[in-house]
């Protein structure tokens, strides 16, 4: 895991972190070239009031965070954020060998967590949402999501920002695949999962059309909604 320097190494548990008065935020990416506005999405969460950002990126979306370019920093980079307290990726699920009694890293964050946000959220891990498969961390945490609120005591929502190529987002697949999360997944008392919808724009692979993710603007409004975080600590540019 890529953490902050107060880090014990221990097993991380949502328990020490139960009662610290503060919003959790668990910010997820998947492979899509979106992954690069990570950062700005947290910088701006980050600089409300009362909120603890912990970050989990799949292998994918680790690769357009390499310190390519100036709108592409390294991870390393993100844990100096305001209240970023933690970076995760795959390899941290089974870091060292489980014993009997040991945390386990997909469940103690869906615990910690009062959000989570998949910004972007991918075909490829759309279509292993809709199908339950939790082959990475980050699908790992939103098959164990407690979607009754039964489980954390507290109703706990998903906010996915889909991204991909145009042809990907108008293919009957994605289509079905939207449909279950909006109709079976999002509506009503019961429902758990927030579609924010993809943008027209020319997207990186040089079509234009649908697909692109939503303006990291509007997902950070999203969020402030949803959380009632109100007003920033301090301006962040951009934002």
């Amino acid at each position: 895991m890529i953490t902050n320097p107060t880090s014990t190494g221990e097993r991380f548990s949502a328990a020490a972190f139960e009662n610290d008065g503060k919003h959790h935020i668990l910010l997820g990416a998947s492979g899509s070239v979106a992954a690069i506005k990570i950062p700005l999405i947290a910088q701006a969460l980050g600089s409300r009031a009362n909120v603890s950002i912990r970050i989990v990126l799949t292998e994918a979306a680790g690769q357009f965070l390499q310190g390519q370019s100036a709108e592409q920093p390294t991870l390393s980079s993100l844990i100096n954020l305001p209240n970023v307290d933690g970076i995760y990726n795959d390899e941290d699920e089974w870091s060292k060998p489980w014993v009997r009694g040991d945390k386990i890293l997909h469940i103690e964050l869906r615990r910690w967590a009062h959000i989570l946000i998949v910004a972007p959220l991918s075909a490829n891990s759309l279509a292993k949402m809709v199908n339950g498969i939790s082959d990475v961390l980050l699908l790992s945490v939103i098959r164990a999501w407690d979607t009754t609120g039964l489980v954390d005591m507290r109703k706990k929502r998903i906010f996915v920002a889909p991204a991909m190529n145009t042809a990907m987002w108008r293919h009957p697949i994605t289509r079905k695949q939207i449909k279950v999360l909006a109709e079976d997944w999002g509506e009503g008392e019961d429902g758990w999962v927030t579609i924010l919808r993809p943008t027209e724009k020319e997207l990186a692979c040089g079509d234009t059309g649908d697909g692109a993710m939503m303006d990291w603007k509007k997902i950070v409004e999203s969020v402030d909604e949803y959380l009632k975080l109100g007003g920033r600590k301090d301006e962040v540019n951009g934002v």
